[in-house]
């Protein structure tokens, strides 16, 4: 079994973060703005991406390589967890437990990250919504951290603007939803800040906020450790 290592930095480097499960992006994007040095990883062609990109299968190449970066999030697709997909009775493979298995042989610290019907298989996740980030928004998400790296919870500030249907246009003073074949691509790409992104990105993504938070919480982790190892900042 793999040991856990210590968080490490060297001078004038830049901490390389893996993005399993990257899609288009948007948790890559909120990684980046704090100074991680980025590669995506998905099965599928992502022409969108805006960093390095690696089709491979995630939790191959995680299993591989995941030891040579310094942090590593995934998103295991959330369809199987979905509520909308269980209505349509659509069939998806659960794949947080092999993605955590493969994340915790890597000795590095992680995040995994889904969506609230998955919550009774993550261990203590942390959840995070717009309203914390002052996003037009409220997009639930929740992280599960592991590999010696430990995230707090933020206050929950009341929802307290309504929502748009799911699908309908967003009328002035409601959140939308921005979820399946929803209306509004411009004002989703603005409210979340994601720009890059089509449709078929935005319904699903990360806010670049989410992980710009996770992605501090890390370094100053790694800041608080460096007298401790005996490694100047």
């Amino acid at each position: 079994m793999t040991q856990r290592a210590p968080f490490r930095r060297v001078p004038g480097h830049r901490p390389r973060l893996l993005d399993l499960y990257c899609c288009q992006g948007g948790a890559a994007k909120g990684y980046a703005d704090v100074g991680f040095d980025v590669t995506g990883v998905d099965k599928d062609p992502q022409p969108r991406y805006p960093f390095a990109f690696v089709q491979a299968d995630a939790i191959a190449f995680v299993l591989e390589h995941g030891a040579e970066f310094d942090f590593v999030h995934a998103s295991p697709p959330c369809q199987h967890d979905s509520e909308c997909q269980r209505i349509q009775d659509n069939q998806h493979p659960d794949l947080i437990a092999p993605t955590r298995a493969a994340l915790e042989s890597t000795g590095r610290p992680w995040a995994i990250e889904n969506v609230r019907g998955a919550v009774p298989k993550l261990r203590e996740p942390v959840m995070l919504c717009g309203q914390m980030f002052r996003l037009a928004n409220y997009r639930h998400r929740y992280f599960e951290t592991g590999g010696g790296f430990t995230l707090d919870q933020p206050g929950h500030p009341a929802h307290l603007v309504a929502q748009a249907k799911m699908g309908r246009p967003v009328p002035p003073g409601h959140y939308g939803q921005f979820v399946g074949n929803f209306s509004g691509v411009d004002l989703a790409r603005k409210v979340l800040g994601v720009p890059w992104m089509n449709r078929d990105g935005i319904r699903e993504c990360i806010p670049p906020a989410y992980t710009e938070f996770i992605g501090r919480a890390y370094l100053s982790a790694l800041a608080d450790q460096l007298p401790a190892l005996g490694v100047a900042a």
